[in-house]
């Protein structure tokens, strides 16, 4: 006899008995201390404001460009601790937010794009050797799966397209065995297998060793220091902080979802909260039941979907479905913790692996992304060029933020270059309205993106309308 829904209930309850709010990858015993904060007038040539991948990558690339640049990079809180430490560690090559979003936006320039994002985690996996940056880097693909018999067809649709204009080297089309060979679940129909445009790493061990990296190139850290005001000084920026201000030469501005010292640049982002639960370590037998021997990232394929992956210690992370927007776009600490979601996405793992039934889960956790009307990261500077700022990754952004920090440093710099010749480079995406009409617009649009799901990916009116405007949603 089957189990009652209320037993079912109970039972994906329970596997979160134990577990910690806190994101997996922050609770790590080999941390490292934080710098101290900064306290008195500092001046340099380039100061680097946000202490997350965007920030860390400028200063880094920064030094690299040119060894005698004198670089500071202050942190309002210590480096990693938000969208860089609680993310799924799914570094894509992808520029634009997944081929699809590309190029449905830039078809011109697609290329291109695939090109110079292909080129970006080349470059993070020789940074990742060359700095030694113990992160559990591995370059084992992703595998956007089918879990309704729309989606299958979409996926072999979309391959087919894909192959009329050059762009599948390296994907695969997977039959609902090929996919249940990588990775065993009764919900899997089929699969697409990009075999070397994803890497899987530890998101904060990345960002600990970044700021390792930077500190032993002359870079000065200061965590634990908010960037408050900035204003014109001279032929300078200057930066004002709690115990102190920073002069410099040229500003690049790494905030993403927090609010950019450019004021007219707030309008363009919103924070989503996402959310994420972690397993405990999976015994040989419990990881011989879903073999995953290639361990390759996933995700599903619906509108609201899910991202999962395994952890250096076969861990299985699991994140995803749940994208909620807080009225009026304010970024809180209490948002961070969600038990409603941690509780559906208890129940929808089951659900994917009825094999691991008893397994428990360790933490939970939530955070920010800051997301923009087009779904990919714009840029732009200001003050007469001595400021640049990049934002807008909207949940990509372990790979893209480094393709961000060139972008900013050739704006700082004056140079024209293959990137800031990119349209995707030079356009900005239209600014979200404000309140109610952002909250009511992101409601309806997500009760839509539902909707299509449970009616065979069918896009209703608004969902047309937004795709029309230029800002539909394809995950």
């Amino acid at each position: 006899m089957a189990p009652s829904a209320m037993t079912r209930g109970n039972q994906w309850t329970k596997s979160l008995s134990d577990v910690q709010p806190v994101s997996y990858w922050l609770d790590d015993p080999g941390k490292p201390r934080s710098e101290p904060a900064l306290t008195g007038a500092e001046t340099c040539d380039l100061l680097v404001v946000g202490g997350g991948y965007s920030g860390l990558w400028t200063a880094l690339i920064a030094k690299e460009r040119d060894p005698g640049r004198d670089v500071v990079l202050v942190e309002g809180r210590e480096v990693g601790w938000a969208a860089s430490g609680r993310n799924g560690g799914f570094c894509a090559a992808s520029l634009t937010h997944g081929l699809s979003n590309g190029l449905t936006r830039w078809p011109d320039e697609i290329g291109k794009l695939e090109e110079l994002g292909a080129r970006n985690l080349d470059e993070i996996e020789a940074a990742v050797a060359r700095y030694s940056l113990d992160c559990d880097f591995e370059r084992s693909g992703e595998i956007d799966v089918a879990t309704e018999p729309h989606q299958a067809a979409e996926l072999r649709e979309w391959r087919q397209e894909l192959e009329r204009r050059g762009l599948a080297g390296g994907i695969e089309f997977l039959d609902t065995a090929a996919v249940r060979e990588q990775v065993d679940s009764p919900t899997f129909l089929a699969g697409l297998h990009d075999r070397r445009g994803v890497a899987m790493l530890h998101p904060a061990k990345l960002a600990w060793g970044l700021k390792r990296a930077c500190v032993e190139l002359g870079v000065r850290v200061y965590e634990h220091t908010p960037a408050l005001a900035l204003k014109p000084s001279g032929a300078s920026m200057a930066v004002r902080t709690p115990y102190g201000s920073v002069r410099a030469r040229r500003v690049a501005l790494g905030t993403n979802i927090f609010p950019n010292l450019v004021k007219r640049v707030r309008s363009y982002t919103v924070p989503v909260y996402d959310y994420a639960l972690m397993t405990e370590p999976l015994s040989a037998d419990q990881l011989a039941s879903i073999g995953w021997k290639n361990r390759q990232g996933l995700g599903d394929s619906a509108n609201q979907f899910h991202y999962f992956r395994l952890s250096a210690d076969n861990r299985i992370l699991w994140g995803g479905y749940d994208a909620i927007y807080p009225y009026g776009g304010r970024v809180r600490a209490e948002y961070d913790d969600r038990p409603e979601t941690y509780a559906k996405l208890a129940e929808h793992f089951f659900t994917c692996f009825p094999q691991l039934e008893g397994v428990r889960f360790s933490h939970a956790w939530g955070g920010a992304i800051d997301t923009c009307s087009r779904f990919s990261a714009f840029f732009g500077s200001a003050h007469q060029g001595k400021v640049a700022y990049a934002a807008g990754y909207t949940g990509l952004g372990v790979g893209a933020t480094r393709f961000g920090a060139e972008v900013m440093l050739d704006l700082l710099e004056g140079e024209r270059t293959e990137r800031t010749e990119l349209e995707m480079v030079r356009r900005k995406p239209l600014p979200f309205p404000p309140e109610p009409f952002a909250w009511t617009g992101i409601a309806l649009t997500k009760w839509s993106l539902a909707r299509a799901d449970t009616h065979g990916g069918r896009r209703n009116l608004w969902l047309k309308a937004m795709d029309r405007l230029g800002l539909g949603f394809d995950s």
